[in-house]
């Protein structure tokens, strides 16, 4: 952030808008705690996992089940409106696979993004709404 310099009272007046900018920051934060219904779009058709999730600050953790992928517990982090988790899930025939959500939250409070499963072997998107 730059900020421009005022002669008078510059000092006080620089730290006050640096004390309001993170003021914005913060409140710009999103919370996701709480459970929630994703629809999920993949090559292999459409889900609907549910997702738990606990947030403390920028940590998420939480727990996920979906007929495709299973139970598991997850992790994450939220910065902003930005939102990642990720879990290890138990495939048949394949054994462990890597699952990350990646998205956003917007003003109405839909999570959205893109899926990716196996590294990139299987990808998506999906859509989340808090029940």
């Amino acid at each position: 952030m730059r900020l421009k310099s005022i002669r008078i009272g510059g000092a006080l007046i620089a730290a006050t808008a640096l004390l309001f900018a993170g003021a914005q920051q913060a409140s710009a934060q999103v919370m996701m705690t709480g459970d929630w219904t994703l629809e999920v779009s993949t090559d292999n058709g459409v889900t609907m996992p549910e997702l738990t999730l606990e947030q403390d600050g920028m940590k998420l953790t939480g727990h996920y089940v979906s007929e495709a992928l299973g139970a598991n517990e997850v992790t994450g982090t939220v910065d902003g409106n930005k939102v990642t988790v990720s879990f290890m899930a138990s495939l048949e025939g394949v054994g462990e696979a890597s699952v990350l959500y990646i998205g956003t939250v917007d003003d109405e409070g839909v999570w959205s993004g893109t899926i990716d499963i196996l590294d990139g072997q299987l990808t998506g998107t999906f859509t989340a709404k808090k029940n």
